[in-house]
């Protein structure tokens, strides 16, 4: 009998069976979901940038004091408050007749996530030794984008039994979006963060929140470069307005989910292995070549292989990242550097998606331009990165 690796935990299986199905929902929406706004509801470019970075600094803002409501919510409870609040975020969207509701809905959405994803990624490294986090973080975003790969395939499914209709498969996505929100009833923490172990004024609290110096320099370090990382629906309306339909809109979306689900458990383990900021400025090499190449070229088969070379750099910017920050931190600080990089990060995503939208029809429109000006400027980041002590 084959004894489980000990960082292969319960709550770690557990976890990534929540993200996957959520994940799911979300994938089955996202790909769409410009085009819904842009064709059904009749809204422009500059507002898919404006929700999408309205969402993302919403989920930014809440990520940024999660560890601070842990005084009085238990982790897993604001797990679940989260789940639940993405669940219902994209009921509202499926219910939506014009794009602010769109807007409710995503807002609603990222709140959800904005609540539960530092104490989701602080209950998974729970108990795992620190050599060992890369594979472990690793091992639950290629769960979670394995959801990315199925939801896009049963986009494609529905879109063909609906025969087009983009509502319907809203309303479809909607049923896994509650059954992870159940799911995370399975969960188990030991939280000794909660405020009957670490009252706020205690040594414990005061010292979980003095972070090495070097730490702080890396989150925001690695939050200036999201400055320039706008929303992938960006990405998707570029594709659609060039010409591509909503059907290959996802297929190629699907290409992306399926390189960033086999990428993140390898890049997970050469995290536990190699020095991580040459492993995160390949990434970002990755994400140059892919917005120069998107900016510059109109080819259909380009384009699926830049998606394709892209997931190499989400992976790399979601698990290398997290993985670096978790294993310079104490094990009581690991909420709060996880807030503080995921929601410094999305706010920088936030002013990405709102400089993109307002710039998206200049010079030969269809994002030309933000996509060249963020290309060029991801080289400089991997430079900045790879030299990073």
């Amino acid at each position: 009998m084959i004894k489980r690796p000990s960082w292969l935990t319960k709550n770690l299986a557990t976890i990534s069976w929540v993200s996957l199905l959520q994940d799911a929902a979300s994938e089955m929406l996202y790909p769409i979901m410009p085009i819904f706004l842009y064709s059904v509801l009749g809204a422009p470019a500059v507002v898919v940038g404006l929700i999408e970075g309205i969402a993302e600094g919403t989920m930014a803002f809440f990520k940024l004091i999660s560890s601070w409501l842990n005084r009085w919510l238990p982790r897993r409870a604001m797990v679940f408050l989260g789940y639940l609040g993405a669940a219902l975020g994209k009921l509202i969207i499926a219910l939506s007749g014009i794009w602010q509701f769109v807007l409710m809905g995503r807002v609603v959405d990222r709140v959800g996530k904005g609540i539960r994803s530092a104490a989701r990624d602080a209950i998974l490294v729970q108990g795992v030794e620190s050599s060992h986090r890369g594979r472990t973080i690793g091992f639950h975003r290629a769960a979670d984008s394995t959801g990315a790969v199925i939801g896009p395939i049963l986009t494609l499914l529905f879109l063909s039994l609906f025969d087009g209709d983009i509502r319907s498969v809203l309303w479809v996505a909607v049923i896994p979006a509650f059954a992870s929100a159940l799911l995370v009833l399975a969960i188990k923490d030991h939280d000794l963060g909660s405020r009957k172990r670490r009252p706020k004024t205690s040594v414990a609290a005061k010292e979980a929140q003095k972070l090495n110096p070097k730490i702080t320099k890396l989150i925001w370090l690695l939050a200036l470069f999201a400055l320039i990382n706008f929303p992938d629906a960006l990405l998707l309306l570029h594709l659609n307005q060039d010409g591509f339909t909503p059907v290959q809109v996802v297929s190629a979306y699907l290409l992306f989910n399926i390189s960033y689900a086999s990428l993140s458990f390898p890049l997970g383990l050469l995290t536990d292995r190699l020095k991580p900021q040459n492993i995160y400025a390949i990434g970002l090499v990755a994400f140059a070549i892919t917005y120069i190449g998107l900016g510059i070229s109109h080819s259909k088969f380009i384009a699926a292989i830049l998606l394709v070379i892209y997931g190499g750099f989400a992976a790399a910017n979601d698990v290398v990242g997290k993985t670096w920050v978790s294993k310079l931190a104490l094990d009581s600080q690991q909420f709060v550097v996880q807030a503080r990089l995921q929601g410094l990060s999305g706010f920088g995503i936030l002013f990405a998606g709102l400089w993109a939208g307002l710039l998206w029809n200049f010079g030969s429109g269809f994002g030309t331009l933000p996509l060249l000006i963020s290309g060029t400027l991801g080289l400089c980041a991997a430079l900045a990165i790879s030299r990073f002590k």
